[in-house]
């Protein structure tokens, strides 16, 4: 099965999601070409994960609206704004295969254009009058940036265990797939069960994606990634399978002497090696499918509809995935 497939129920509200898109690239037409000319670059292509996820979770509790429409569109843009940023921030060339906003306009006009899309996306949350979910969004906003921080405190440092890499992920990702999952059952009316557990499957789902986000980048090809191999170790970020691969080698491994500088190009090709050899590749699965499970475990409450099915295949689809 296909994303296509998994999409089928709300394809029609996704292509109203690419409508708002289009619509706030056209804005900017007339009066500023370059904006425009940037917004149709970046909001093109991707898994739109986030506003399927808005729209099931709201069908999971039998309602639908503009609202969620329009929270769809925040979820989604707050993700596009993150990954510009992080591609300024790496100073990355490609992502998706495509050139990035900063290498094609510079790094001070990526991290603007983030900025406007932030902006653009409170907008959109704040347009559903609903106080609890334009709250939500502003802390999921927090905790991204916090998770950032994170992230940027940890660059090229070997001293990390597994509590910092969950706490890592936890606001790289699942914090807005928790949000994108909560916001569409809370605008479609559900109850106090239906909202936490929907909440709880997008926080899991997002912990078992990024994980196996960061399964491929040591396992996939450059075509398949569209972007170099071992990427984030390069930035000097430890992923999953790189923390294991230290913690099964703590004396000697090629991690710790890449992020201490020693020939970087040689200990990176020595640690996609082993990763893949020693069977690390397969104990990262191993949590991203427990992760996975308890996603789909939460749905549990909700009334056996094709929505929570949808879900549910949703989730056994992104721990499988080859990009």
């Amino acid at each position: 099965m296909d994303l296509k497939t998994l999409y089928a129920p709300v394809a029609r509200d996704l292509a109203d999601v690419e409508t708002n898109f289009k619509d706030l690239a056209d804005y900017w037409k007339a009066e500023f070409p370059e904006l425009h000319d940037m917004l149709l670059h970046i909001l093109v292509g991707g898994k739109i994960l986030r506003p399927a996820l808005t729209f099931m979770a709201g069908s999971c509790v039998d309602g639908q609206s503009k609202k969620i429409l329009n929270m769809a569109t925040a979820n989604e843009l707050m993700h596009i704004a993150t990954l510009v940023h992080d591609d300024a921030i790496d100073r990355a060339d490609t992502r998706r295969g495509r050139l990035t906003v900063n290498k094609l306009w510079g790094t001070e006009k990526a991290i603007l254009l983030g900025d406007f899309l932030f902006a653009r996306a409170g907008e959109f949350a704040a347009s559903t009058d609903n106080l609890r979910v334009t709250k939500l969004f502003s802390q999921t906003l927090g905790i991204i940036a916090v998770g950032e921080l994170r992230q940027a405190r940890d660059i090229y440092s070997s001293d990390q265990g597994m509590e910092k890499y969950l706490q890592r992920i936890a606001g790289k990702t699942a914090a807005l797939l928790k949000m994108s999952a909560e916001s569409g059952a809370i605008l479609a009316g559900g109850t106090e069960a239906q909202i936490e557990a929907l909440a709880g499957y997008g926080y899991n789902l997002g912990l078992a994606f990024q994980i196996v986000d960061d399964i491929l980048d040591f396992i996939g090809t450059e075509a398949e990634l569209g972007k170099p191999v071992g990427s984030d170790l390069r930035h000097g970020t430890v992923t999953l399978p790189a923390l294991l691969l230290i913690q099964k080698h703590p004396g000697d491994n090629p991690v710790s002497d890449f992020l201490a500088g020693k020939d970087r190009e040689g200990n990176i090709a020595r640690a996609i090696k082993l990763i893949k050899t020693e069977g690390l590749i397969e104990e990262s699965y191993k949590l991203a499918e427990s992760y996975s499970g308890k996603a789909v475990s939460l749905l549990e409450g909700l009334p056996d509809t094709a929505c929570r099915r949808g879900l549910s295949a949703l989730a056994d689809y992104l721990v499988r995935r080859r990009n």
